[in-house]
């Protein structure tokens, strides 16, 4: 029996003490091979247009060509799966922001020790995240993407904020008959948006279209470090209508603003006097800092069926016991399509558990937002 192709992996990064130990880490994984490395962006675009790798791995600032030009001149002559290694810097988020609207799929911070404390949870992160990056580059070659630091299953239940059991979700309905579920949402209050890998290229395609009269606040809880949230923010109310911020303990839910759930912390939101924002301390059995299905069961406890919950393309399946716990009170649940997803994890495990009304392409939901939950 053939042994399966080992997937080609180049290595750009003008440290050579660096590109030796990513690429130990590589080749030590029965999946991966670094077929060569760079040690900076113009050679590493040579190396690609030459060798076609699967994946490359790229630093964003390196002599001769940046990581950033790199990446949009592989992206325009070669297109290839590239996942960013950046600094856990404002500067940093913004460098990240602008390789990943070149057309990079991921990142992953180049501070090691931020990743995690044992040499082998950092090889599992590193390989895994590479061999997602490649998957991700196959299916499409997306425009910007960020993803968390870490992925690991929650060992945490967002029903215990609830003090109630979970129970079994109703039987999964036909895509197609999901596609025509045409219940309405005006009586809305609060629109909820879950996302990861992919998701601010998604969430700016959708805030482009929202015009500035959108009357609901919305709260996006976005898989991503800490030091990225503010940053992102800031990026997103530059290109829409509507006021973006990242969310602070105590803000009060407006009308037609947008909140940011800060990296690292936990948001919930709470209905009483009018609508508030809580940012707690991340509970350390809780992986997703932040985690869509905590917001998703304080909106299920403070909002229920006043409650829009969004799920676009990320890695997992943050968010679907969250979703539960909203369908259980009459909230409603929508996802973005298998086809305009980067990764289809995220909206894959609600449309499996049978919790979404709609099943929307990117393009779309904007449009759909505005119109339906005005």
């Amino acid at each position: 029996m053939a042994l399966p192709m080992k997937l080609k992996v180049l290595v750009v990064d003008d440290s050579g003490f660096f590109q030796r130990r990513v690429s130990e880490i590589i080749n030590a994984d029965p999946r991966l091979e670094v077929i060569a490395t760079a040690s900076n962006g113009q050679e590493g675009v040579e190396k690609a247009l030459a060798l076609k790798p699967d994946v490359i791995t790229m630093d964003y600032e390196m002599p001769v060509m940046d990581g950033v030009t790199a990446v949009r001149n592989i992206m325009s002559q070669c297109p290839t799966p590239v996942l960013m290694f950046s600094s856990l810097t404002y500067e940093g988020a913004r460098i990240t922001f602008d390789a990943l609207e070149a057309g990079a799929v991921d990142f992953l911070s180049k501070q090691f020790d931020a990743i995690a404390a044992s040499e082998a949870k950092l090889h599992k992160i590193l390989t895994d995240r590479i061999c997602d990056v490649a998957a991700a580059g196959k299916k499409k070659a997306p425009v910007l993407s960020a993803a968390p630091v870490v992925r690991k299953t929650p060992t945490i239940n967002a029903s215990d904020l609830l003090n109630k059991r979970t129970v079994i979700a109703e039987p999964p309905q036909s895509v197609a008959a999901i596609k025509t579920n045409t219940k309405s949402v005006h009586h809305v209050e609060v629109v909820m948006i879950g996302t990861s890998t992919g998701g601010p290229a998604a969430l700016q395609t959708i805030f482009k279209q929202i015009p500035a009269n959108f009357s609901k606040p919305i709260v996006i809880v976005q898989h991503m470090p800490g030091s990225f949230t503010k940053a992102f923010a800031e990026r997103l109310n530059k290109i829409s209508a509507l006021t973006v911020s990242e969310a602070q303990n105590g803000d009060r839910l407006k009308p037609g603003h947008v909140y940011v759930a800060p990296g690292g912390m936990q948001l919930m939101i709470d209905r009483r006097n009018g609508g508030s924002i809580h940012i707690h301390e991340s509970d350390e059995r809780i992986s997703y800092r932040p985690s869509v299905d905590i917001a998703l069961a304080s909106a299920a406890k403070h909002y229920g069926r006043n409650a829009l919950a969004i799920i676009l393309t990320g890695m997992g399946s943050d968010g679907k016991e969250g979703a539960l716990l909203l369908k259980q009170v009459g909230g409603t649940i929508w996802a973005q399509d298998e086809a305009s997803c980067v990764i289809y994890g995220m909206p894959m495990a609600v449309v499996k558990a049978g919790l979404v009304e709609s099943i929307l392409p990117l393009d779309d939901i904007g449009p759909k937002i505005y119109e339906e939950a005005s």
